[in-house]
C-alpha cells in the first residue's frame, strides 16, 4: 500500500536535518483519520522493540553491537503476537502402550469368554515336557572326612535383610570361613524396621544340625571364647569391623582380611549380605553348596508345621495326583510403595503409598531431583503383578478353575477388594491362614521370617512355582527346586514387560491372550534347565557346582 504522505502532495514531512516545520494537516486528512479504528495499547515488548530500533537508527555504527538485542526483541514481539492472537490447540498425548494399569478393564471384557472356555485338560498334568538333552542332574555335594587344621581365628558376621537375604549371608560366611581356615561364630540377625523380626539363628534354623553337618569342613561355634571377649570388654562392637564392598573377590579376603584375622584372632564383618563374588573358585563354591543345600535346615517347629501344610495341599489336590500350584505374590503395601507404580486405587492409594514410603525409607523418595516415573516403571517390568493379573495369566496358561493354588504372601494391599478377582478365577486358592488353625500359627504370627519359612516349605514341594516379582525368595526357591527335581526349576516366570503391553490392549481377545500365555509358559519350561554363568548366583543355578550329570538312559538301565 502507498503511504498517505506519498498520495497527498499537501502533506509534508520534516526530514532529518531540516529546520522548516511541516504545515498542519488538511481537514480532509483529519476526516480520513477519524475513520481509522483506535490503535491497541502497546505492550512492554512493543515499547522495548521501538526503543531499540530508534537507538539503532540514530547510531548506525552500533548496529553490530545491538544486533542480538534486535533479534531478542523481535522474538519477544513474535511470541506475544502468537500467544495473544494465534494460540493453537492444546495437544493431549496418549500414554505409551503398557504404561498405564488397565488390567481391570481387560478382565471385565474377557470374563465372559473365560467362563465360557470349556477346555477340560488341566495344564498341571502336562506343563513340564522339556528335558536337558537327554541328561538329568543329581545332587553332588561332597563332605570332607579329614581333620581340620588349627584355626586362624574367629569370624563374626551380621546378617541383614529378610529370611533369604540372611540365608545368603550365612552361606557366604561359611564359604569365607572355610577359605580362610577360620572358625565361624553363629551369625547374628540384624533387626530391620521393615521386617521387624527379632528372631535369632536358632529360631529359624536347626543350629545343632548346622554345626554337626559342617564339622569336618568348617568349624562353627555359638559364641566367641571368653579369653578373647575379655580383650574387648565383652562387647563385640569393640572388635575390629571390616566394611567389605559388595561382591568382593576372594583375593580381597586373602590379601586384606586374613592378615588382620591372624593379628587380632577375631574379626567382625557387618553388614555381610552380598559381600562375596559369585565368580569364585570351585573349592569356595563347594562350601556354599554344602551350607545352602545340606547344612541349613529349618528349626523343628517350622519344619513340622511346614510339612503338615504340604500334606494338606496334596490331599486337597488328590484329583490331580497331589499336584498343586504355588504362587509367590508380592503385593503387600511396602512392595507396592517401593515399586513407585500406580494401580487403580485412586487418591487413597496415592496417599497410602506416600505414607508407606516415608515410614520405610525416610527421605529416599523425596530427595531433591528424585523423579518418580510410574509409567516407565511399568514398561520396564518393575511393577508387581496384582492378584487379578496372576489369575488371568494362569487361566490363559491352561490352569482351570479346579486347580488348587497355594498363595505365599504377606497381607495383600487392598485386602478383599484386590483379592476378589483371583478368587473368582480360582476358588480353590489356599493360604497358610486357611490351612492351619489359629493355635498352630500363633507361635509364628509375630515373626515375618518364620512365616516366610512356612511359605518357602510349601512352595518348595509344589508341582509348579510361579514367581511374580524378583527378590531372594524366588531365587533361592528356583535353585532349591533345581537341586530336588533333577536340575529343572519347574518355575513359571512371566515376562512383565510383555504383559504390560498385553494388558493395555483394549482390543484384546481371549484366544489371542491364551496363545501368548501358552508361549510364555513354554518359554518357562525350556528355561527350567539352565547352567550357571560366572556372574550368576549359585543359589539360583546350582548346576554344575552343586550337581552332577546323570545320563537318563544309564539311570533307566
Amino acid at each position: 500500500m502507498i503511504p498517505h504522505a506519498e498520495r497527498d502532495p499537501s502533506v509534508q514531512i520534516r526530514l532529518p536535518g531540516s529546520s522548516s516545520p511541516s504545515p498542519p494537516p488538511s481537514p480532509s486528512l483529519l476526516r480520513s483519520k477519524s475513520t481509522v479504528p483506535p490503535t491497541p495499547s502497546r505492550t512492554f515488548a512493543h515499547r522495548i522493540s521501538l526503543i531499540v530500533l530508534s537507538i539503532l537508527i540514530r547510531r548506525r555504527q552500533g548496529i553490530l553491537l545491538f544486533a542480538p538485542l534486535v533479534y531478542i526483541s523481535c522474538m519477544l514481539f513474535h511470541m506475544h503476537t502468537v500467544s495473544t492472537f494465534d494460540a493453537g490447540p492444546t495437544i493431549h498425548r496418549r500414554p505409551a502402550p503398557g504404561s498405564v494399569y488397565r488390567s481391570p478393564q481387560v478382565y471385565a471384557k474377557l470374563r465372559a469368554q473365560i467362563d465360557a472356555d470349556n477346555a477340560t485338560a488341566d495344564a498341571i498334568s502336562t506343563i513340564w515336557k522339556r528335558s536337558y538333552k537327554g541328561v538329568e542332574w543329581k545332587p553332588c555335594v561332597n563332605k570332607s572326612n579329614g581333620v581340620l587344621p588349627e584355626s586362624n581365628g574367629f569370624i563374626f558376621i551380621e546378617a541383614n535383610g529378610g529370611l533369604n537375604q540372611q540365608r545368603t549371608s550365612i552361606c557366604n560366611a561359611v564359604a569365607v570361613a572355610g577359605y580362610l581356615n577360620a572358625t565361624l561364630v553363629i551369625p547374628n540377625f540384624h533387626y530391620h524396621s521393615i521386617w521387624k523380626d527379632p528372631s535369632k539363628f536358632g529360631d529359624i534354623y536347626d543350629e545343632e544340625y548346622f554345626i554337626n553337618t559342617l564339622a569336618n569342613d568348617v568349624r562353627v561355634v555359638d559364641t566367641v571364647p571368653e579369653y578373647l571377649m575379655e580383650r574387648f570388654d565383652y562387647n563385640l562392637t569393640n572388635v575390629y569391623n571390616f566394611r567389605v564392598k559388595a561382591w568382593a573377590p576372594t583375593s580381597y579376603y586373602r590379601d586384606s582380611v586374613l592378615p588382620k584375622l591372624l593379628e587380632e584372632k577375631v574379626i567382625r564383618i557387618s553388614p555381610f549380605a552380598n559381600r562375596l563374588s559369585f565368580d569364585a573358585p570351585r573349592a569356595i563354591q563347594r562350601f556354599r553348596c554344602l551350607a545352602n543345600n545340606v547344612a541349613l535346615r529349618f528349626a523343628k517347629p517350622i519344619l513340622t508345621l511346614g510339612e503338615s501344610l504340604v500334606k494338606k495341599m496334596k490331599k486337597l489336590s488328590a484329583n490331580n495326583t497331589g499336584k498343586y500350584v504355588s504362587v509367590h505374590l508380592r503385593f503387600e503395601e511396602d512392595m507396592v510403595a517401593f515399586s513407585c507404580c500406580v494401580f487403580d486405587g485412586g487418591n487413597q492409594e496415592k496417599q497410602d503409598m506416600i505414607a508407606a514410603r516415608e515410614r520405610g525409607w525416610k527421605g529416599k523418595f523425596t530427595k531433591p531431583g528424585r523423579v518418580i516415573r510410574p509409567g516407565a516403571n511399568r514398561l520396564n517390568g518393575k511393577c508387581p503383578l496384582t492378584p487379578l493379573e496372576v489369575g488371568l495369566i494362569l487361566r490363559g496358561m491352561g490352569f482351570n478353575k479346579s486347580t488348587y493354588i497355594y498363595l505365599a504372601s504377606g497381607p495383600i494391599y487392598g485386602g478383599n477388594r484386590t483379592m476378589a478377582p483371583l478368587l473368582e478365577m480360582f476358588p480353590n486358592l489356599q493360604t497358610k491362614d486357611m490351612l492351619a488353625s489359629e493355635e498352630e500359627l500363633a507361635p509364628f504370627k509375630s515373626f515375618s521370617s518364620r512365616m516366610a519359612a512356612l511359605d518357602y516349605t510349601v512352595c518348595l514341594h509344589s508341582e509348579v512355582f510361579v514367581t511374580t516379582q524378583g527378590g531372594n525368595f524366588p531365587h533361592f526357591l528356583m535353585g532349591h527346586r533345581r537341586y530336588l527335581f533333577g536340575g529343572h526349576s519347574k518355575t513359571i516366570r512371566p515376562d512383565k514387560r510383555k504383559l504390560a503391553v498385553i494388558f493395555d490392549n483394549p482390543k484384546l481377545r481371549w484366544r489371542s491372550f491364551k496363545h501368548q500365555m501358552l508361549n510364555m509358559r513354554s518359554h518357562s519350561d525350556s528355561k527350567g534347565f539352565e547352567l550357571k554363568r560366572p556372574s550368576d548366583s549359585i543359589y539360583t543355578f546350582p548346576c554344575p557346582d552343586c550337581m552332577c550329570r546323570r545320563n537318563k538312559t544309564t539311570a533307566a538301565t
